[in-house]
C-alpha cells in the first residue's frame, strides 16, 4: 500500500513545487473501485473524514486514545506560538486561491486547509511535535480511481525525530493499513448502493 516516492513525484501535482522545502515522509495508495465519472478529491476527503471520525478498529481507537491522553498531559496539541506566521497558508498564491474550492486557512477536522483543487487537496497540522502536511490526490483508473495520500513532515524541534520514531511503526503497520482497507470497502459499498450523488 505504500508507494515508491518516484511514482508519486511523477504525478503532475501542484504540491511538488509548493512543498519543495518540506521532506516527504511517506505516500500511500488507495485502489478505489467504481465511483462513476466526475469524482473529485472532495468526495474522497469527505469519506476519509467520516471513516476516521468513527474509529478504524478497536486497536486503532485504543492507539488514538493513548496518543490523545499522552498529548494532553504533555501539551503536544496546544497552539504553537507563531503558528499563523509560519503556516504555509501564507504562501498560497492568488492564482491558487482562485482555483481552490475551499477557503485557504479554513478548518477541516484536525487540519487547516491550504488549498483544495478538483484533483488535489492539501491540509496542514502544526503542533508541538510536528509541522505536517496531508496531501490527497485523486486520479482516474481503469476500475475506478486511485487515491494517493502523502504525508510531509517538517521538524519543529529536536523532539520531532524521536516522536516519529515512536509512532511510525504503529502508524505504518496498524493504523494506516486499516484506514485504507476500510476506505476502499466503504467507497465501493457506497457507490454500489448509490450513496454518492452523481456530479
Amino acid at each position: 500500500m505504500r508507494v515508491d516516492p518516484d511514482e508519486f513525484f511523477r504525478l503532475p501535482l501542484r504540491v511538488h513545487e509548493f512543498l519543495s522545502d518540506v521532506p516527504l515522509h511517506d505516500v500511500w495508495r488507495f485502489r478505489l473501485r467504481g465511483g462513476g465519472p466526475g469524482r473529485t478529491v472532495r468526495d474522497a476527503v469527505s469519506l476519509f473524514l467520516a471513516i476516521t471520525a468513527t474509529g478504524v478498529n478497536p486497536l486503532g481507537r485504543a492507539l488514538f486514545g493513548i496518543r490523545k491522553a499522552v498529548g494532553g498531559v504533555f501539551g503536544w496539541d496546544r497552539e504553537v506560538p507563531r503558528a499563523r506566521e509560519i503556516s504555509y497558508v501564507n504562501r498560497v498564491s492568488a492564482e491558487d486561491r482562485a482555483r481552490s474550492r475551499e477557503s485557504p486557512g479554513s478548518r477541516q477536522a484536525f487540519w487547516t486547509v491550504v488549498y483544495t483543487f478538483d484533483g488535489e487537496a492539501l491540509g496542514e497540522v502544526i503542533n508541538r511535535t510536528v509541522h505536517a502536511f496531508l496531501l490527497f490526490a485523486l486520479r482516474p483508473a481503469n476500475t475506478g480511481y486511485t487515491l494517493y495520500w502523502a504525508i510531509y513532515v517538517k521538524p519543529v524541534n529536536r523532539f520531532t525525530r524521536f516522536y516519529l520514531g515512536v509512532i511510525d511503526p504503529f502508524r505504518r503497520y496498524v493504523i494506516y493499513p486499516a484506514i485504507i482497507r476500510r476506505f476502499e470497502e466503504a467507497w465501493q459499498s457506497k457507490w454500489e448502493r448509490g450513496g454518492m450523488e452523481k456530479p
